[in-house]
């Protein structure tokens, strides 16, 4: 692994960097603001944008981890970056034969998230891998098949997949069946995936059936297609490279551009059709079947992946509730928050003693006046999008807080906060040079001696972070089961 890291382009260090970040993983010389503080003594951690960091730094605070997990992680996503490689490869070799199949499948792989979200854990049990094979006639089929998968949650805390569906480009369906999870079953999650006890009842496809139908479907070079389809990928325990992602080949004319367009939203300004009515549960087939027109789109009648900008998007007629106590329910929401709206609990593919939900309005005007009626501090949130954290009490005199953020955000807004920070930052590192120039500054002496100080407590701080983390998980099962028996109970 230390090989492939030295090797690694400086871009590919940058984005593994930023991913361990994300992730808060720990090395053996902590995160990467500790090991920069033990790396440069310079300037420490002053100068924490993985990007302006030399390669031998890069590259030594990678080599700094040492747990098997975190090393197939980065293994992984040195893997994405591999695909992508092989698809420019192929695009160089022959510039004029590449079908416009294959070119999707290049936007797709070369997808900024692409490494983020198909990093995909195949290293565990039950992965099937199916590999492309690298003949020259494989790698240039036409032949693609479409999926969706519904996923319900176990009584363990995981998530199982109970239903597959997989249409060819003629809409023919080539795969509809439903998943014995072979687990107790917390929550089957009807109001989303459209399923109860009764549809399963009986069934006797496994996991291990599907990934055998998936095997032959994707074989001579066969390409997936899938809206967000890393998450059907993730539900059938299946890794494959030559996919197309419609979430990622389509973009908006107007909005920012690291928001992904959602399936409903690409069905009516690119289809021309309402993909479900609001509130509605999914339709695994119908799902498969828009990833499949929204592909056709582009490949048979010219559509330039540009969502019009008089199509208006269905969040912005809803809330995101989120950081719900899981005490709360559905029907305490509609009694503390005002306004006329549906309640859509949204499905998490991580165990936590909280939960997210939508607020769904009739239209934008009443959702946004829901929103500024509310009482609370005006903030962003990690995207950008304004938020309010909402506290209030029920009848019953429990006092609770949740996180009210509208689906979209003002651009214009956005923009002169990113710059103004910009800003910012270049002149709080222009101040700190000045004073490191001067080493008899005062200020200077003073900063680093409180760094000094909290150096060993940030070190505690890490090494109890790790601890809860590791905690976590053991609580973090029964914390769900209690949120599936709470709606079960209508309480």
């Amino acid at each position: 692994m230390d090989e492939e890291i030295v090797s690694a382009k400086k871009e590919v260090l940058i984005e593994m960097v930023k991913l361990a970040q994300k992730r808060g993983m720990i090395g053996s010389q902590g995160g990467w603001k500790d090991f920069l503080k033990f790396y440069d003594k310079k300037f420490g951690a002053s100068v924490s944008d993985p990007a302006r960091r030399s390669v031998d730094s890069l590259v030594a605070f990678l080599k700094s981890f040492t747990q098997e997990n975190d090393l197939k992680f980065l293994k992984k996503v040195m893997q994405c970056h591999s695909n992508r490689e092989a698809v420019e490869t192929l695009k160089k070799s022959s510039p004029h034969n590449e079908t416009p199949e294959q070119r999707l499948v290049s936007m797709t792989l070369g997808h900024p998230q692409y490494s983020t979200d198909y990093a995909l854990p195949s290293y565990d049990e039950e992965w099937l891998v199916v590999k492309c094979s690298k003949k020259s006639k494989a790698m240039k089929s036409t032949v693609i098949v479409a999926i969706d998968c519904e996923m319900v949650l176990c009584e363990d805390g995981t998530e199982a997949l109970v239903r597959v569906c997989a249409v060819d480009r003629n809409l023919q369906v080539k795969l509809d069946v439903f998943v014995n999870p072979n687990k107790a079953i917390a929550d089957y999650r009807t109001e989303i995936t459209g399923i109860s006890a009764k549809e399963l009842d009986g069934v006797t496809c496994s996991l291990t059936d599907v990934q055998k139908s998936m095997k032959k479907l994707l074989s001579h070079g066969t390409i997936l297609v899938g809206h967000s389809l890393n998450n059907d990928l993730q539900a059938l325990k299946l890794e494959y490279t030559r996919i197309i992602d419609t979430s990622y080949v389509f973009k908006r004319a107007n909005g920012p551009a690291y928001k992904k367009p959602s399936l409903s939203l690409l069905c009516k300004g690119v289809l021309g059709y309402e993909l479900r009515k609001e509130g509605s549960p999914h339709n695994c087939l119908d799902d498969a079947c828009a990833a499949m027109k929204l592909v056709l789109a582009r490949l048979e009648h010219g559509a330039d992946g540009v969502i019009p900008e008089e199509v208006k998007d269905v969040d912005s007629a809803k809330l995101l509730l989120h950081r719900i106590p899981v005490n709360i329910s559905t029907k305490d929401l509609q009694s503390v928050i005002p306004g006329d709206f549906e309640i859509e609990v949204k499905a998490s593919k991580k165990v936590r003693d909280t939960y997210s939900a939508l607020a769904i309005f009739g239209n934008q005007q009443e959702a946004n006046e829901t929103f500024d009626n509310l009482q609370g501090n005006l903030e962003k949130d990690s995207t950008g999008r304004p938020q309010k954290v909402f506290t209030f009490e029920l009848s019953t005199g429990i006092a609770a807080s949740l996180c009210v953020c509208k689906m979209a955000c003002d651009d214009s807004v956005d923009q002169v906060t990113l710059r103004k920070r910009s800003f910012e930052d270049e002149d709080n590192l222009g101040a700190l040079k000045k004073l490191r120039k001067d080493k008899n500054c005062e200020q200077l002496t003073e900063l680093e001696l409180s760094l000094n100080k909290c150096e060993a407590q940030s070190k505690e701080i890490e090494r109890l972070k790790q601890e809860l983390r590791q905690r976590d998980q053991e609580i973090s099962n029964l914390n769900k089961i209690l949120v599936a028996l709470t709606r079960k109970q209508g309480l």
